[in-house]
């Protein structure tokens, strides 16, 4: 059973989790879902809304899936379980496989959106993107660049209204 949580409650635990395994990026289109392992995000307040920002790459099938949405959820395993699926999650591409079925993930409705949340997950964050900025790489400093983008695959920053937010 989930509960309606305050979107910065668990601030601390979210950044954790994305920095030591990532957290399950899920989007939809046409019913077509897919997830993603992110370990890039925040949580904070703009436009007078508590916001979810995501970044994804270009590249990524989930990139196209959220283009054409313009929702996502975010689902976070906070202890430490799912490991694997998490890491499956962030080596192999929805445009292949169905990684739902192929990693055993189990989903639910959203309340909000019409994305679904990871029901094994702890926390679950639902979102509405009000604002999307694409990489200028004129504008990054040169050593992020040569680090993070040696392939020219840059990120789109996916600025999303929190709508929902609970957990157990």
């Amino acid at each position: 059973m989930f509960t309606d949580l305050q979107y910065d409650a668990k601030i601390a635990e979210v950044t954790y989790a994305m920095s030591h395994g990532g957290v399950f990026l899920t989007t939809s289109h046409q019913g077509r879902d897919n997830t993603m392992t992110i370990g890039w995000g925040s949580i904070g307040y703009y436009w007078g809304k508590p916001i979810f920002t995501v970044v994804v790459r270009n590249s990524r099938h989930s990139f196209n899936l959220l283009e054409n949405s313009g929702e996502f959820t975010v689902s976070i395993p906070l202890d430490g379980s799912m490991r694997e699926e998490l890491r499956l999650c962030g080596t192999s591409s929805g445009r292949d496989i169905d990684k739902f079925a192929a990693y055993n993930l189990k989903t639910q409705a959203g309340t909000q959106v019409k994305v679904p949340i990871i029901t094994q997950c702890d926390l679950h964050y639902e979102c509405r993107v009000v604002y999307k900025s694409a990489m200028d790489p004129s504008q990054l400093a040169v050593d992020l660049d040569q680090r993070w983008y040696p392939q020219r695959d840059y990120h789109t920053f996916y600025h999303g209204e929190i709508l929902a937010c609970y957990g157990r």
